[in-house]
């Protein structure tokens, strides 16, 4: 099964920083498991998603040929849980390069409240070879809501 863990993307500058949001919902299959009878979306799932917003920049900075793969996480901290109705809010700023890597933060809120905070490295790749990029680029007009599904 896919995930796909950014439900909107809210604010983005080309290849400088990304804002989006996910929201946790009891009906997401992890919860049931993570952990029994107190359901908290897993600490994984949210740097998943902050990783996945780095994608979208990439993606959506370059015509949609590009993608983000995740090589390394240089340091990553949690600070509280996330629980089924919360609204996370995502960001990732681009951090520069080092050794053929894309560095970037990202930092994860609920509330206004800091609940994770990463920095992590990888490679860029040709989207292509992994999704079709005209497909990608109608999915990001949905999550931007440039445009609307009726």
């Amino acid at each position: 099964m896919r995930y796909l863990m950014v439900d909107r993307v809210t604010s983005w500058e080309s290849g400088k920083s990304m804002e989006g949001v996910k929201n946790v919902t009891l009906s997401e299959d992890y919860l049931e498991f993570h952990f029994p009878r107190f359901p908290v979306m897993p600490g994984s799932m949210i740097l998943e998603a902050l990783i996945q917003l780095s994608g979208w920049l990439e993606a959506a900075s370059s015509g949609f040929s590009r993608w983000f793969l995740l090589d390394q996480v240089r340091s990553v901290k949690y600070y509280g849980f996330a629980l089924p109705g919360d609204q996370i809010e995502l960001r990732v700023e681009a951090a520069g390069e080092e050794e053929g890597r894309r560095l970037y933060k990202g930092l994860a809120s609920i509330g206004g409240e800091r609940n994770v905070a990463v920095d992590f490295a990888g490679r860029v790749a040709d989207l292509a070879g992994y999704e079709d990029p005209g497909e990608q680029e109608r999915l990001f007009q949905i999550l931007t809501r440039a445009i609307t599904l009726s």
